[in-house]
């Protein structure tokens, strides 16, 4: 890919056009060489360096860039001098696998939050992550990031509508102020776990459609809401305690 083309990707059009997205830093670039151990589609990288990382084995094609080429390229201020060039990945299969539960983010917009959810999902495994239209490109290089490499482990599907949910779905929860607590032993059955917007949430006729089980995390009430990844982090922890 020619050097021009790879400044585009910053932008969500063109890494939908080109086909790729930038991985970006030295801890990213492992965590990808470990995912291509057992993924053969992470193979398909190309790396760029600055001299500082000409000396790096890699399994992929390198090409030595200067300083200044670097900084065009990063979508850091203060680039380490080492970034990947990778195919964006195929759409996961929407079929599950045995065992395992999906987490639907609607309309989620802050790209940190999505890669911290990406990181607690990788972290405890089994899960896979649904996106509604109008969410933030998880391919985008803040996802990528602040994911710290779990987005490769992840499996992630796009423009999933609140419709196509119930179809796939027939038991799903949401977390929601108000409703059961998730300490229930109930909490645990679902096939799928529903999150709303940051600020507005879920649109109360969808789940009323969806027929979704509210359930609330407990606590002492003096603040309105919890932070969308902080919510994520505690109910997958749930799921998976004993």
């Amino acid at each position: 890919m020619k050097l021009d083309d790879i400044k585009k990707l910053h932008q969500k059009k063109y890494r939908q056009s080109l086909g790729h997205f930038l991985v970006e830093g030295e801890h990213l670039v492992l965590e990808l060489e470990k995912a291509a151990a057992s993924n053969p589609h992470w193979k398909r990288a190309q790396l760029f360096v600055t001299s500082a990382y000409e000396d790096w084995r890699s399994p992929w094609p390198k090409q030595v860039i200067s300083d200044r080429q670097m900084a065009q390229l990063a979508d850091t201020k203060t680039p380490q001098g080492i970034l990947a060039v990778v195919p964006l990945p195929t759409a996961a299969s929407p079929h599950s696998v045995n065992g395992e539960k999906a987490v639907y983010l609607h309309e989620v917009q802050d790209p940190g939050n999505l890669g911290t959810i990406l990181r607690t999902l990788a972290w405890f495994g089994g899960m896979r992550c649904l996106l509604s239209p109008g969410s933030v490109d998880p391919y985008n290089p803040k996802v990528v990031r602040s994911s710290m490499g779990a987005i490769f482990h992840v499996p992630i599907e796009t423009d999933i509508s609140l419709d196509a949910l119930g179809q796939r779905y027939p038991n799903i929860a949401c977390l929601d102020i108000g409703g059961d607590s998730l300490t229930q032993p109930g909490f645990q059955g679902h096939d799928c776990y529903l999150f709303g917007n940051e600020a507005r949430g879920v649109p109360t006729a969808a789940l009323t459609k969806l027929n979704a089980h509210r359930y609330t995390i407990p606590g002492a009430a003096t603040i309105e809401s919890l932070n969308l990844a902080s919510a994520v982090n505690m109910a997958t922890y749930e799921l998976n305690r004993k």
